[in-house]
């Protein structure tokens, strides 16, 4: 074993304990009060939880609270160890990422080098310490929430890759690719976030592979994009897509028994898969049997879905959306009952429909068939009230003002005024007009449709969670853009001032708020530093590097387009 090897291990698994003790330690005793209480229920009884379910980490719960050894007023605790063990793991991986990355400044014979050592390990230290104690990560990795197994499996699916690009000419490396793939479908049982590792994995691939030219760049990132869309909008809604087809042809078209048409798919599906796998190696076409596995082993990850099905057609007491079909799984898994966010083209928020036209059909299980319920429907409005990357078309009129807010418009500009049963303009009691909501007589601008985005949606709801973690925190009150509420500061006082006034003799209520945590912007300065040094040293891991914090922050953003008025913070 080599130095770096041996020094590697030991520190590894020394951050990883330091992580589970820190975080046992500070974790919560019973059930924070939002969604971990559902999951505690759902994991420890097999229940089925909103949409769109988590059965991998139900499973994973559910093995946790055997260790309540029966006792009900322990299943919480047990739930809660699952998320800082998955925690102190995911330290564990990031710091094997980062000795990977930073190894690679050096040549070979200088990376045995003492110097070489401290920089390595030190770094690793850091970086992995620092993530550890972070506000945002902390925070989820004491509660039961889904969100510390599930940067669990982004931070071992980014290892892996890394640990496949040691290996890549060895014949046996496109394990790591199918490992890869295995637990990608595994994490679909958790949560999507982990999909958004797919392009920096392709980016990965793609300089281990190929030499870099802008074309090929462009190329590369074009695939990942398409692989990720593939996934997320087709083979996931798909797969149970089709099943719905099967059904409706062997149930309603031939009369056979309920599931015969999914049964009948299932057989089919892993039948062409395994013939497809056999029939590569036969050939010895590797890249296609590589594919071909691959995508098998996301079907048998992403298949833990049959424990919601299963589980639902039991009519648990928690059962949402009672997904106990193939059809309502669909649903499910598409979360209709949230309704549409849309991202590319829409309608703005005062805007109002013309007509209301029928959308898909759902079907449901009747006697002997499934029935056909127009339930879903689509809104038609006039082109004028649509726009291209709508970002404020939430409906509900407690959104609209902080629209016009955040948008810094004009409601004239918006509505018409409210007139009494003679025509004349009705007042409100601040002795100004009084508009009716009811009425639109403008659509907002696109300027001040991306004045709510920069403002709202990225400075508020990204950047100031951001630098939470990176600058310091005002206190732990929810806020929905005050002063004195959930802020970032600085502790640097013409900073603060200039964003959230004078500084000086603040009320108890802050200053003493455990919440009320002061960096300087040391963390940022630190994390801007390395990003230069790291771009200068070895720019391609750069590049793969943002790729991923940007897949995993802004983008994200941009595809939730959250109205306001959240009910809780979204720091995660």
């Amino acid at each position: 074993m080599t130095n770096f090897r041996k020094y590697n291990l030991i520190l590894g698994w020394g951050v990883f304990l330091v992580s589970l003790v820190v975080y046992l330690l500070t974790m919560e005793p019973t059930a924070s009060f939002w969604d971990c209480g559902e999951f505690i229920a759902t994991a420890y009884k097999m229940e089925v939880g909103h949409p769109p379910g988590a059965p991998f980490f139900m499973v994973l719960g559910r093995f946790f609270t055997l260790f309540a050894g029966g006792d009900v007023t322990k299943v919480a605790v047990t739930m809660n160890i699952l998320s800082a063990t998955a925690s102190a793991f995911t330290i564990l991986f990031l710091f094997w990422t980062l000795t990977h990355l930073v190894r690679k400044f050096y040549k070979k014979e200088e990376a045995q080098s003492p110097m070489a050592m401290v920089t390595m390990f030190g770094a690793a230290l850091e970086g992995s310490l620092d993530y550890s104690f972070s506000e945002s990560f902390w925070f989820s990795a004491v509660e039961a929430e889904v969100y510390s197994t599930s940067s669990l499996f982004t931070a071992v699916v980014f290892w892996a890759i890394l640990k496949w690009e040691n290996v890549a000419d060895e014949p046996r490396a496109n394990r790591w690719l199918i490992l890869i793939a295995y637990l990608m479908g595994l994490s679909i049982g958790v949560h999507l976030l982990n999909l958004l590792a797919i392009p920096a994995i392709i980016m990965v691939y793609y300089f281990r592979k190929y030499t870099p030219t802008v074309k090929g760049v462009v190329a590369a990132l074009a695939v990942s994009v398409g692989i990720l869309g593939v996934v997320n909008y087709m083979l996931i809604p798909g797969l149970t897509g089709i099943a719905t087809k099967f059904e409706l042809v062997f149930v309603n078209g031939m009369g056979m028994p309920f599931n015969t048409g999914t049964a009948v798919y299932v057989l089919l599906l892993f039948g062409a898969l395994i013939f497809g796998i056999y029939y590569t190696h036969k050939r010895g076409n590797v890249l296609w049997n590589t594919i071909i596995l691959s995508l098998f082993v996301v079907v048998v990850g992403y298949s833990s879905y049959a424990i919601i099905v299963i589980r639902s057609d039991a009519n648990t007491p928690l059962d949402e959306s009672n997904p106990d079909t193939v059809f309502s799984l669909l649903d499910y898994l598409n979360r209709e009952q949230y309704g549409d966010n849309p991202l590319v083209y829409g309608p703005y928020f005062n805007q109002r429909p013309i007509s209301i036209e029928s959308g898909k059909p759902s079907y449901y299980r009747g006697e002997e068939e499934y029935y056909q319920v127009d339930k879903n429907r689509e809104y038609e409005y006039e082109s004028d009230a649509k726009g291209v990357f709508p970002r404020m078309w939430s409906t509900q009129d407690r959104h609209a003002n902080e629209y016009i807010y955040w948008g810094r418009m004009n409601e004239a500009d918006l509505y018409d005024v409210r007139r009494d049963a003679e025509g004349n303009p009705m007042m409100n009691q601040f002795g100004t007009y009084s508009y009716d909501r009811g009425r639109p007589v403008g659509a907002p601008t696109f300027g001040q449709n991306l004045r709510f985005f920069f403002r709202y949606q990225v400075g508020y709801m990204y950047l100031r969670y951001f630098m939470w973690n990176f600058a310091g925190r005002q206190n732990d009150i929810q806020g929905h853009g005050e002063l004195t509420k959930g802020n970032w500061i600085s502790g640097i006082k013409f900073i603060d001032q200039a964003r959230l006034g004078p500084q000086r003799n603040m009320p108890a209520s802050i200053v003493e708020n455990k919440g009320h945590n002061k960096y300087y912007l040391l963390p940022l300065l630190l994390g801007l530093a390395g990003a230069f040094f790291h771009y200068k040293r070895h720019n391609r891991d750069f590049w793969v590097v943002g790729l991923l914090f940007v897949l995993t922050g802004l983008a994200i953003l941009v595809y939730l387009n959250q109205y306001p008025i959240q009910p809780r913070e979204r720091d995660y």
